[in-house]
């Protein structure tokens, strides 16, 4: 059997998730939504849109996700005054609460992926990684493999 990386990151992917959505329930926050969170914890004040691209989510996704982070309290959206179409999505002063016990469930799942590995193999893996994800990113993966992205 040869190895797959495809499939270590998506047996990964679906633990994590599994893990976060226990993790964050005190939170009142799923793992889906975490990213939309943690993106806006790092900038607050950006577009819906801009949202999308940052975190590469299609637009439907986008607005479900803030409806439900509205809906919880975690962020507001008010229209941009430079463009009344667009919205600008703002954190919460209760998001911003909490927004250190959210982190730290991160911080705990990494440390218990990372737990009995030795400091230079950990590195390794992040460098390894970020590379797969910069070179992924990179590239659009439909032009790549001969199909359309629309």
């Amino acid at each position: 059997m040869s190895k797959s990386v495809g499939r270590l990151v998506s047996v990964l992917y679906r633990r994590n998730q599994a893990y976060l959505d226990a993790a964050l329930k005190e939170y009142n926050l799923t793992a889906s939504e975490l990213a939309f969170i943690i993106s806006l914890y790092r900038k607050d004040g950006i577009s819906q849109e801009e949202l999308s691209t940052r975190l590469a989510i299609d637009k439907a996704a986008t607005a479900n996700a803030l409806r439900s982070l509205e809906n919880k309290g975690y962020v507001s959206r008010m229209r941009n005054p430079q463009d009344r179409r667009a919205n600008i999505i703002i954190v919460t002063e209760y998001a911003r609460r909490m927004e250190e016990g959210v982190r730290e469930q991160l911080v705990n799942w990494t440390n218990f992926l990372t737990e009995g590995i030795d400091q230079e193999s950990v590195e390794t893996m992040f460098e390894v990684l970020e590379k797969m994800v910069k070179k992924v990113e990179s590239i659009e993966l439909c032009k790549k493999l001969g199909g359309s992205d629309d």
